[in-house]
């Protein structure tokens, strides 16, 4: 078996950076959007499952729906849910683990495709400023430990060099490009992506707001 686990906050809890633009409502419903664009890219590849873990109802729920494994988050933060991850796939003689965050908005199946092919115990893709991961890849999966959180790209290949494992580097646009801050919704709207979270963001007027908002800041 071979999984790919998405991990999700709760939506109350979601993209609070984004908090100064829009409304709790409006960061759940593009959290939401940015899951099924997700989804969309890890579901149907043969071989591999896609698990959600997520402590929230609705994220579960929507998860189920698209027949993702959900495994309800027992204690967070992000790196206490991945390691119950951790432990169901050792538990499921799982022999490789992806870890794919839930914000990836322009991510393909093409895209996570070829990052999952990738041949090599610890397969790494960098977040667009180089410094996070945007996907943890292991075979097994605790053949390293995880460590998301700040410089974890480095701190991740670290940890591989100290048990002398060899990491391939993925660098994927799609893999690298997730949505934390305005500026970030202002650059999906500026592409012609077909996902959800676009969507959203256009039938909420997020372009026109956070112009304006930037304007009366400026």
């Amino acid at each position: 078996m071979r999984i790919v686990a998405i991990p999700v906050k709760a939506l109350g809890r979601a993209k609070r950076r984004l908090a100064p633009a829009l409304s709790p409502l409006e960061r759940a419903a593009l959290a939401l959007a940015m899951l099924e664009d997700v989804l969309d890219a890890c579901l149907g590849h043969p071989g591999w499952e896609t698990w959600v873990v997520s402590p929230d109802e609705a994220v579960l729920e929507v998860a189920a729906a698209r027949r993702a494994r959900v495994v309800a988050e027992e204690e967070g933060p992000l790196g206490r849910a991945i390691r119950q991850v951790e432990r169901l796939a050792a538990e499921s003689e799982a022999e490789a683990l992806a870890i794919v965050p839930g914000d990836l908005p322009t991510l393909t199946s093409e895209a996570l495709g070829r990052a999952l092919h990738t041949v090599g115990p610890v397969v790494l893709a960098p977040s667009a400023d180089g410094v996070g991961t945007s996907m943890l890849l292991r075979r097994p999966p605790r053949c390293i430990p995880s460590r998301f959180g700040p410089d974890s790209f480095e701190r991740h290949r670290a940890l591989a060099a100290a048990k002398g494992l060899p990491v391939a580097v993925v660098r994927e646009p799609a893999l690298a490009f997730d949505v934390d801050r305005p500026d970030d919704i202002l650059r999906l709207l500026g592409t012609d992506d077909p996902g959800r979270a676009r969507g959203v963001a256009m039938e909420l007027d997020l372009a026109q707001r956070l112009r304006t908002r930037s304007q009366g800041g400026s």
